[in-house]
């Protein structure tokens, strides 16, 4: 569901060469410090930006064919480890540019292609961490989707290398490039709805209950199931948890709060101008609407982050397709003078009885992703590390939905210090950090 310039090369790319092993095991070895690339090339004004496609499917490709708005973009490469998809996305694209585009199964032969300046990431959420890490090391700018990462210290290790390699890094948490959403942005800032002590989000969708379970199987032909699990721990195939159903099992995703609460919680955090880590978390969960939900994570989550002055708190009731105003998903402002709720579609502010706040509304046109990819191409040009979304923020968006889902799987009131990345909590501290399956390893740099 996924849920988008002209460089100096590192040594990534012969250092992959001379050692396929380590390559093989995701391994960053202090070889590469000896090559980081330059941060302040620009491309020239004139100079194609070519990018290739790690994850084929679904948000990936859709952020991708948004390059076709900029003429200064070129899609020249795709990478899959379905066979089908990605030989159906490259007659696709061979279609639409009239040219045929160079195909990887390996998303590290990709990275070793000298022609290819920035890399778009729409895989599970599993392999959003290895791939913009090595991606970075390599030289290449890099479009993630959202959640940034499937745990807190993947997101730690994103910035860490995005950071240091100075590459440029967009979050596909293009609600920030919304009109909507600076709308509504200005007008919290304007105090209009008084003081702010709540923010309601939640978002109630059918995907995130599974109710028909099937036995596994085999993978299908053309898929490297191997490949696809990656650091993940071995399991066997089953079609409810491959394609569009992975992201609701722990080893791949987050449930609905890391999907769209990533989105939503962006939008409540920027308008309350939180940038720290919450006093405290309590959440509760579980399969209480389904009880035989397959799914591992909740279809049923409530969680409350509490801030100096104020809480932020999300729910969700997997499948019922319903919520507060006549709207699946949303926020909902309760200030002291009136009531801002907003989605995607329109947010509209209901004054308080007798506050004299006068009723507004704002109604866009649509989301529009164009937007968000035509900023990080600007970016690339100008390399500008200051994006839309940042690495940054979508390492505290993330975070954020993290701490929730933690907070309700060990049950437990939690206060995470962000420095010393720690919950003081041992069953919460597990939940920091994967174990990566051999041979791949955690990256870090050297």
């Amino acid at each position: 569901m996924q849920n988008q310039k002209t460089h100096d090369m590192t040594t990534r790319r012969e250092f992959i060469l001379r050692s396929s092993a380590a390559a093989a095991a995701g391994i960053i070895m202090p070889e590469l410090l000896m090559g980081r690339p330059s941060a302040s090339k620009k491309t020239g004004a004139n100079e194609k930006i070519r990018v290739g496609l790690i994850g084929c499917r679904s948000m990936g490709w859709g952020d991708y064919i948004e390059l076709f708005h900029f003429p200064q973009a070129e899609c020249v490469a795709l990478c899959d480890i379905d066979s089908k998809v990605l030989s159906d996305r490259a007659a696709e694209l061979e279609k639409l540019t009239g040219k045929k585009p160079k195909v990887f199964s390996d998303y590290r032969k990709m990275l070793e292609d000298k022609d290819i300046d920035a890399v778009f990431i729409g895989t599970p959420d599993h392999w959003h961490c290895l791939m913009t890490c090595d991606a970075c090391a390599a030289g290449k700018d890099v479009y993630v989707e959202k959640p940034l990462a499937n745990s807190i210290a993947e997101c730690d290790a994103m910035v860490s290398f995005a950071t240091h390699y100075g590459r440029v890094v967009q979050v596909g948490q293009q609600q920030r490039s919304g009109l909507i959403w600076h709308e509504m942005k200005k007008y919290i800032d304007s105090g209009k709805l008084g003081r702010i002590a709540k923010v309601n989000v939640w978002a109630n969708f059918s995907y995130a209950s599974i109710l028909r379970p099937v036995p596994d199987s085999n993978p299908p032909e053309g898929v490297d199931f191997d490949f696809w699990l990656g650091p993940a721990p071995a399991r066997s195939f089953n079609t409810n948890r491959f394609h569009g159903l992975w992201r609701m099992f722990w080893d791949y995703g987050g449930g609905l709060v890391t999907d769209w609460g990533v989105h939503l919680l962006d939008m409540a955090l920027w308008g309350m101008n939180a940038t720290t880590m919450p006093r405290r978390i309590l959440a509760s969960g579980g399969n209480f609407a389904y009880p035989t939900n397959y799914a591992e994570t909740f279809d049923t989550l409530s969680v409350l982050w509490e801030y100096d002055g104020f809480t932020i708190q999300w729910n969700n009731v997997a499948a019922t397709e319903l919520g507060p105003y006549d709207r699946a998903y949303g926020l909902e402002f309760i200030g002291t003078e009136g009531t801002l709720v907003a989605n995607r579609e329109s947010w509209v502010v209901i004054p308080k009885p007798g506050s004299g706040l006068e009723p507004a509304s704002f109604r866009p046109d649509d989301l529009d992703r164009t937007n968000h990819v035509g900023n990080f191409l600007e970016c690339i040009k100008t390399r500008t590390m200051n994006t839309a979304c940042t690495v940054q923020n979508g390492s505290f968006c993330a975070k954020i939905a993290h701490l929730g889902n933690i907070a309700a799987r060990t049950r437990s009131a939690l206060v995470y210090d962000d420095i010393r990345h720690t919950f003081g909590n041992p069953e919460a501290d597990r939940l920091i950090k994967p174990v990566y399956r051999k041979p791949w390893t955690f990256p870090e740099i050297l």
